[in-house]
């Protein structure tokens, strides 16, 4: 006769396996219910996020102001409020004053590439005057002009249609966009705000409905996995500014153009782990390109230079330390994660990673114990 938990466990079972074949029969309606379901929590996902990544500087921020506050005093429950104010404000100053740095160096850029292009204009009509066999290839050319004009006025025509309908789209995405960050925002804010009731109501679930050695086991996961994010964004941010800076001194000491433009850019894609900063290169070696070639080889020559100093020297031991991860590890989680996910991928993957390396090191280790092993 089989006993009561094992009858339990078989019926699980049996449910499980007709769950992941009903899944798979009709893969098409499960996938379009998970899109549906995501659609609709996208702005509570959304808010979820950017209430972690507030939490980081509002914790020290909170400490640092309210951290000797007598506990029931009024000071105390006005710490979460005060705390997230500044917290915004922080934010939006620092945004706010890298936008007004940006936008006049990036007006100016603009403006002296609008001034550049007739020139390059005029350098490509002066070649093909002194090159009177180009217009010689082009009398010998058969070419039936009026069908090419009609295809010139079809083209224009189908163009203006798209460019309506996608106008209409861009405005509704907008519009659309700026409903779902406003509803996550004001989310973020309640869970803020009432971060301590929610983590008091979350633990009391756990232990209500899981055993309590497994609640246990959950709580310290979720905490290593807080822990390692915090962490992860802090040396992520750190490790930018101090790029950014690198480029911002040394391109200044060298008198390239655009130093603070392109250090500011660099600072940014940097927060992409790893290949970010290839992207700012990118960028910056085609505006100084457009004022001085040369110098454009050695600003290439200088980011290879920086970026082996942030890659052997900066990133493994600001962000790799921050989350505890070996170099190599960090390396391989930015790779998978970036075939995976893209740049999401790039930034979630390393403290996934590192969450795992640290769970599979202690559970590597307590079994070591358990046999009796000391290896080194």
């Amino acid at each position: 006769m089989l006993d009561r938990d094992t009858i339990r466990k078989i019926q699980k079972l049996i449910v499980f396996t007709l769950l992941i074949l009903v899944g798979l029969w009709r893969f098409d309606v499960v996938v379009g219910a998970a899109r549906f379901i995501l659609h609709i929590l996208s702005p509570f996902l959304l808010g979820g996020a950017i209430a972690f990544i507030l939490n980081v500087p509002m914790c020290r921020i909170q400490k640092r102001l309210f951290g000797r506050v007598a506990q029931g005093s009024k000071m105390e429950r006005a710490a979460a409020p005060v705390s997230l104010l500044v917290t915004i404000l922080a934010v939006t100053g620092i945004l706010g004053l890298v936008v007004v740095v940006v936008l006049p160096e990036l007006a100016s850029t603009v403006a002296a590439l609008s001034l550049k292009i007739p020139e390059m204009f005029e350098r490509l009509e002066t070649h093909f005057t002194e090159n009177p066999e180009i217009f010689r290839w082009f009398e010998e050319l058969q070419l039936n002009w009026d069908e090419i004009l009609a295809q010139i006025v079809d083209f224009f025509y189908v163009g203006v249609n798209t460019m309506f309908g996608s106008t209409i789209s861009a405005a509704k995405g907008i519009v659309s966009a700026v409903t779902t960050f406003f509803i996550a925002f004001v989310f973020a804010c309640y869970i803020l705000l009432q971060k301590e009731t929610l983590g008091r109501q979350m633990r009391k679930l756990f232990f209500a409905y899981l055993k309590k050695e497994r609640a246990e086991s959950v709580l310290r996961v979720c905490g290593l996995t807080s822990r390692t994010f915090a962490n992860f964004l802090t040396g992520q941010c750190l490790e930018a500014v101090i790029l950014g800076a690198m480029f911002f001194v040394s391109m200044t000491i060298l008198r390239f153009p655009y130093a603070l433009l392109v250090g500011v850019l660099v600072a940014f894609t940097a927060l992409i782990p790893i290949f970010g900063a290839f992207i700012g290169c990118a960028v910056g070696a085609f505006l100084i390109l457009t004022v001085n070639p040369v110098q454009a080889a050695g600003f290439i020559a200088l980011f290879l230079v920086l970026q082996q100093v942030e890659g052997n020297l900066i990133y493994p031991h600001v962000v790799g330390g921050s989350v505890g991860l070996p170099s190599i590890w960090v390396l391989a989680a930015v790779s998978l994660g970036g075939s995976l996910m893209g740049i999401v991928g790039m930034l979630v993957f390393i403290p996934i990673v590192s969450v795992l390396y640290t769970l599979l090191r202690e559970n590597v280790h307590a079994r070591l114990e358990e046999k009796d092993l000391h290896i080194e």
